[in-house]
């Protein structure tokens, strides 16, 4: 992922961004130590740490003391198969003090930045079916239209088996508390940034967290599906663990307040033919799960796979708080001080919102 961003990872966690040649490179770095500065007590900065990753401060190698690299977050690191978008943001991706010539070729680039108020730059995407990324560049981005942005950035939350309505109902949360933070400052303009987008690809990690209510009632669980006197009347922690060692997906039971699960798909495309077996772990004496009402089949065939593909990858928006996505904002060497309302990045932020709404809604 990191060929995307045009960084390196480091093993401490953290990404080198090589600063850029002047003015942009030390004017990035002087905005990451304005934002950063342990002295600040701005309360729009101090906000503003929020959106963007962590910044450690400039580094060199002993090799080569003159090349200075940013040292950020690695916001991707969290992520077991991390599927990453990049999308500059703004009606202009020229800064005021751009000139006539350096306008036109940014303008040359994507003549539609100033109607649709962003570009995608790239994307990779992990599709489950094949346990394997598909990637796209900026040119991919560029072909996109007013008429077909929507289906190009539904391409990013398509695993292959479905779409990621939770990846981006959370998304669009995250970009509307940056949109908030828009709103309410009156001291910078950004040009030529970006939003970098994150979500977790593979299912082993995706826990969904429900309330009270049980899946199958407020989900419309498929009939046939689980027995009516199942798992989901308890009220219990289930974690769904794929062990790849014996090819079965094995299910501890843990008495707990709300319910869990998690899901890894990689099992199911290669052994749809095969049984896979449910095994209930009781963790407790006196335990309220009796084996019979545990599970309808000790062995559930592999055509329930595809309708529990259904009912988890179609999570709604409800429950989106729980779905690991990261929304961060990223680049920075045309930031630029300011007395009014960053009204590009706002427009361009509004656009992405309706765009991701729609594709939600479709």
């Amino acid at each position: 992922n990191a060929s995307l961003l045009g960084i390196l990872q480091h093993p401490d966690g953290t990404v080198l961004k090589q600063l850029q040649p002047p003015p942009r490179g030390p004017r990035e770095q002087e905005f990451y130590n304005k934002v950063y500065d342990s002295d600040c007590c701005d309360s729009i900065l101090l906000e503003l740490r929020e959106y963007l990753p962590k910044y450690f401060g400039v580094w060199s190698p002993p090799t080569a003391p003159n090349d200075t690299y940013l040292k950020l977050e690695d916001v991707t690191r969290k992520f077991n198969k991390p599927c990453i978008m990049d999308v500059k943001i703004g009606q202009k991706s020229y800064d005021p003090y751009a000139s006539a010539e350096k306008i036109q070729q940014q303008v040359s680039k994507y003549p539609l930045m100033e109607e649709i108020g962003f570009l995608v730059l790239g994307m990779r995407v992990y599709h489950v079916s094949s346990d394997s990324y598909e990637t796209q560049n900026q040119h991919y981005g560029r072909s996109l239209t007013k008429e077909t942005v929507k289906d190009g950035i539904s391409k990013f939350f398509h695993n292959g088996y479905c779409l990621r309505k939770d990846a981006i109902a959370a998304s669009i949360q995250k970009i509307k508390k940056i949109l908030e933070w828009f709103e309410g400052q009156e001291q910078l303009n950004f040009y030529a940034s970006s939003l970098l987008f994150v979500y977790e690809g593979s299912c082993q990690a995706t826990t969904v967290r429900l309330g009270e209510v049980t899946l199958a009632e407020k989900r419309g669980m498929p009939k046939g599906l689980l027995s009516s006197r199942d798992i989901l009347e308890y009220n219990n922690n289930i974690h769904v663990i794929n062990s790849t060692e014996n090819g079965k997906i094995e299910a501890s039971v843990g008495k707990g307040l709300s319910k869990f699960y998690a899901l890894h798909k990689k099992a199911y495309s290669k052994r749809h033919h095969s049984q896979l077996s449910l095994k209930v772990e009781n963790l407790e004496q006196g335990n309220v799960w009796k084996s019979s009402t545990c599970i309808a089949q000790e062995h559930l065939n592999g055509n329930v796979i595809p309708q529990l593909e259904k009912v988890f990858c179609h999570m709604p928006a409800e429950i989106k708080e729980s779905v690991s996505v990261e929304v961060r904002m990223i680049d920075f060497a045309h930031v630029f001080p300011s007395k009014t309302k960053d009204e590009g990045y706002i427009y361009g932020l509004k656009n992405l919102i309706t765009v991701l709404q729609n594709i939600l809604d479709n």
